[in-house]
């Protein structure tokens, strides 16, 4: 089974190397340019100008592939651990590996629709990225908690619980603060 493949734990390691290495190569070149300043500009102003939106757009759209890979290996190994434990529905598994494909698609779609090209692709597919992630790491750490002690220790539980609240609570102080300065996709994203 390929989660149990020898080699498949440089995966994640790969997709946060990729990730970081996405936004730090983008932020010096638009640093460099002078698309931005220096001190904290929102991520996807140092993906908006050529040539660091294509830089950027590329190396988001792998992290999206690699982010994809990652979760299929994790729902893989739920299911083989499920083997044994009967700790999750296999739904529930499935619908935890749907949700995260859904932020996936989110990322692909920031990356290829630039801020200022097409700003309310961009903002959706933030908004589904975001959302979406959030969503992915708090079904996580429930399955976590659901497989312990045989498969998770509950320090580590614990650890990914708290990286979901924090999540959860930046996600909706940044729902409520676009709404506040009332940036219109979010008007007509919570119009539906």
């Amino acid at each position: 089974m390929l989660c149990c493949m020898p080699g498949v734990a440089f995966v994640p390691a790969l997709l946060v190397s990729w990730s970081s290495a996405a936004f730090i190569i983008s932020y010096v070149i638009a640093v460099l340019a002078g698309h931005v300043e220096p001190f904290v500009p929102y991520i996807s102003d140092t993906g908006t100008k050529p040539p660091e939106s294509g830089v950027f757009g590329f190396m988001i759209n792998i992290s999206a592939l690699l982010a994809s890979i990652t979760m299929y290996i994790r729902y893989l190994l739920i299911e083989k651990q499920n083997e044994s434990s009967h700790f999750v529905r296999s739904s529930c598994n499935m619908f935890t590996l749907c949700v995260g494909l859904m932020g996936c698609t989110g990322m692909g779609i920031v990356a290829t629709f630039q801020e200022l090209a097409v700003p309310s692709v961009h903002d959706i597919g933030a908004l589904v990225a975001f959302g979406s992630g959030v969503v992915y790491i708090t079904l996580q750490s429930i399955i976590s908690y659901k497989s312990c002690p045989q498969w998770n220790a509950y320090f580590v539980c614990h650890i990914r619980m708290a990286i979901s609240v924090i999540s959860c609570i930046a996600f909706i102080t940044s729902i409520l603060y676009s709404v506040s300065l009332g940036f219109p996709f979010m008007c007509l994203w919570f119009s539906f």
